[in-house]
């Protein structure tokens, strides 16, 4: 049985790295909820839904919202986040990180683990359902259905040099299922790479727009398709794109109606975390 964090030990703090699920406020875990509602300190990200906040934040905590934007300048440096955790873990209090989706996928874990180590801060890392997980389940898109893909793999292509010309050719020949994070600007690049190492016709490609939240939004189309009808098109953050066989399920098995409405679920990143002024640079 994990030792749960006792506040009479004012000597000695922790860091909760948790979770907070793709934007419904529903599946976050029962864990983090509870170590939310005992946390002195919230460093929370963009992606976590204001309703985690307002219903299960212990309503004397501090919460530092250290958002990240990409390609936004007012996004918090890591650095910045690394310093307020091992700060306010120094002065012996609860820290809970809140991550959007799960801690270990496509975040920046390893720094803040790093950090917390270099330190000998104690932590915990409590896992959260990820948006390729949480964006298939709610357009109806099973990521492995029997008959469809027997793996799933998850990239990133926010940058050009993520992927490789030889990892491209591989992805387009796979019958595994594709789920691409942070990728919707890149998009249009990304179908021409697949396209052009002779990705099969039957796949299909879905884009889902602030996946799990009332605002959700699905679009299906071939890859050559998208190229035609709707390359160019910007998407509201966060955007996920699954591509396969699995993604031409949507149309049957679709239980969430689409929200057509452009507004944004998650706040826009607007400053940057102010460090206070005792907080020491991390060597």
């Amino acid at each position: 049985m994990i030792t749960e964090y006792n506040h009479t030990d004012n000597a000695r703090g922790k860091v909760i790295l948790a979770g907070a699920g793709p934007g419904d406020p529903e599946l976050i875990t029962l864990k983090t909820m509870r170590y939310l509602q005992e946390a002195d300190v919230v460093l929370t990200d963009r992606l976590v839904s204001e309703d985690i906040l307002v219903r299960y934040v212990n309503p004397r905590a501090e919460i530092i919202y250290v958002g990240k934007q990409c390609r936004k300048g007012a996004s918090t440096p890591q650095s910045s986040i690394n310093e307020l955790l091992v700060f306010h873990a120094s002065e012996g209090k609860l820290v809970v990180r809140l991550k959007g989706g799960d801690v270990s996928v496509f975040s920046n874990i390893l720094d803040e683990l790093q950090a917390l180590a270099k330190k000998n801060i104690p932590y915990e890392i409590i896992p959260g359902v990820t948006a390729a997980l949480g964006a298939a389940a709610y357009a109806g898109i099973p990521l492995t259905a029997r008959g469809f893909s027997k793996a799933v793999r998850f990239v990133t292509y926010y940058k050009s040099d993520t992927v490789s010309e030889a990892y491209w050719k591989e992805l387009a020949q796979t019958d595994d299922t594709l789920v691409f994070y942070m990728s919707a600007e890149t998009l249009e690049d990304a179908v021409r790479h697949l396209l052009d190492n002779q990705i099969s016709p039957d796949k299909k490609l879905a884009l889902i727009a602030q996946a799990t939240t009332p605002l959700q939004h699905v679009q299906v189309s071939g890859l050559a398709e998208y190229l035609q009808h709707s390359a160019g098109k910007s998407y509201i953050s966060p955007s996920i794109v699954i591509i396969g066989k699995v993604a031409a399920l949507y149309q049957q098995f679709a239980w969430l109606p689409n929200c057509e409405a452009q507004e944004e679920y998650f706040k826009p990143v607007e400053g940057r975390a102010a460090l206070p002024k005792d907080v020491p640079v991390l060597a």
